[in-house]
């Protein structure tokens, strides 16, 4: 099976709060990326996954390498 055929898998962490910005504290996912998330075809939701770790590093949760 080629990797790119295989679902791309929830960030969630399982802390699910949001913020005052309706960005989850947890996965870093708005709330609107996580209502539709099932129906996200894996191109979209490699796409959320970039935009949570750009608001990671944004917000200090996460280092640059």
């Amino acid at each position: 099976m080629n990797p790119q055929d295989q679902s791309v898998a929830s960030p969630c962490v399982h802390v699910c709060a949001l913020d005052d910005e309706d960005i989850c504290i947890g996965c870093q996912r708005s709330g609107a990326e996580i209502t539709r998330w099932g129906r996200m075809d894996n191109a979209e939701r490699r796409a959320v996954l970039a935009r949570c770790r750009e608001r990671a590093l944004a917000s200090g949760l996460l280092k640059p390498l």
